[in-house]
């Protein structure tokens, strides 16, 4: 089946004889078993809900893995996956990682006992410097957040094939309209489905989808033991998303490309970070493993001043933490998204007073540099 003709039907079960082409919302927290030992395939929502399976199926399908997990969060996600390693393991990670990410392993996941080594992942030499007996998995994020460096998916995959390691993508950035980690080598990938796979910013959500059977089990015991799932009408807003998703990635990739362009010729800004500019660094990597760019910018502009003055001037754009909605949203990392990451890791990746992240959506492309070009203007 197309890509775009799954993200609007989905997973072809039927859970009903009504006819409904909306997937019905089952708000049920319990189901009645037909007899002794019989179960109708659903006792308790926590383990299962019809609803939730249906967007489970579906996106397991446009990532091409076996399944998917849906959780109440992307960070719920993530912690989850941690739980498939052990004090005394080891993991290599992209050392420019949604701030989400880095307090949980710092303040956790190392409290826990678990080991990392924070690394540029685009360097393949200096991932595999890092690797040492306790090392148990590879996890990056492609683009990554904030500053959009590249990691060659499969040739990381290679490299943790060899050493028996699984390979962890975050893929929330690109989804797989874009990006599909899996035909890359991947053995994990994450999306924090509140971004472009809900694609409205009016609920949370977070997905693990995997291509081997004994992971899966594991991950299900812990999901189900833990108890972070995705409620069914969160579940029934994501299907309702999806059906959206390719048109709504191609229209904000086509305003992102135009938006990247139009902030390189702006006196003030000093740099533009957005991997469909022929200039970045990994442009070539994007092209081969990836059929789009996305509509994630970072942008540095020429001082403090400037920075703060575009996040209080702009009215179209919004000023909010998230990303991958219609609307266009501005950041502030080092105030929001990468706040607790301590100054000088910030400073050393460039994460500074004068770097500002932009999630560009679906309003007209003239209204979007209007709005930044007035935020701009001298006084």
């Amino acid at each position: 089946m197309d890509f775009n003709t799954l993200c609007i039907h989905g997973n072809d079960d039927k859970y009903d004889r009504t006819g409904a082409v909306s997937v019905p919302i089952f708000q049920s927290a319990t189901f009645a078993h037909p007899g002794v030992g019989q179960s109708t395939g659903y006792d308790y929502s926590r383990l299962q809900n019809p609803t939730r399976e249906h967007l489970e199926k579906t996106v397991a399908q446009l990532e091409g893995g076996i399944d998917a997990i849906a959780f109440s969060t992307g960070m719920a996600a993530v912690s989850a996956l941690l739980e498939l390693f052990s004090p005394g393991d080891h993991i290599i990670a992209s050392d420019d990682l949604y701030g989400g990410s880095h307090r949980l392993f710092h303040n956790i996941s190392m409290k826990n006992g678990i080991t990392f080594d924070f690394v540029n992942t685009s360097n393949l030499s200096l991932i595999a410097s890092h690797i040492n007996p306790q090392t148990k998995a590879i996890f990056i994020e492609t683009p990554s957040n904030p500053m959009m460096q590249v990691t060659d998916i499969a040739a990381v995959s290679q490299l943790a094939k060899n050493k028996n390691l699984l390979l962890i993508v975050d893929n929330t950035f690109l989804t797989p309209y874009f990006q599909q980690p899996i035909k890359l080598g991947a053995d994990i990938v994450i999306h924090s489905g509140t971004k472009y796979l809900g694609g409205h910013n009016d609920t949370l959500a977070g997905f693990l989808v995997v291509c081997d059977n004994q992971i899966l089990e594991q991950l299900r015991f812990i999901y189900r033991t833990t108890g972070a799932c995705l409620s069914p009408f969160d579940s029934w807003l994501l299907i309702r998303g999806i059906k959206t998703l390719a048109i709504r990635m191609e229209k904000q990739q086509e305003n992102a490309t135009k938006l990247a362009g139009w902030l390189c010729t702006q006196e003030k800004v000093k740099a533009v970070h957005y991997v469909g500019l022929s200039t970045h660094p990994d442009y070539e990597v994007s092209k081969k493993q990836s059929t789009g760019f996305g509509a994630m910018i970072s942008f540095e502009v020429d001082c403090e001043q400037t920075a703060k003055k575009i996040l209080e001037c702009v009215s179209v754009i919004q000023y909010a933490e998230s990303l991958g909605g219609v609307e266009t949203l501005i950041t502030y990392p080092m105030m929001q998204t990468h706040a607790d990451v301590p100054k000088e890791e910030r400073d050393a990746k460039g994460i500074n007073e004068c770097l500002l992240r932009l999630s560009v959506g679906l309003e007209s492309i003239q209204d979007l540099t209007r709005d930044l070009a007035d935020a701009l203007k001298e006084e």
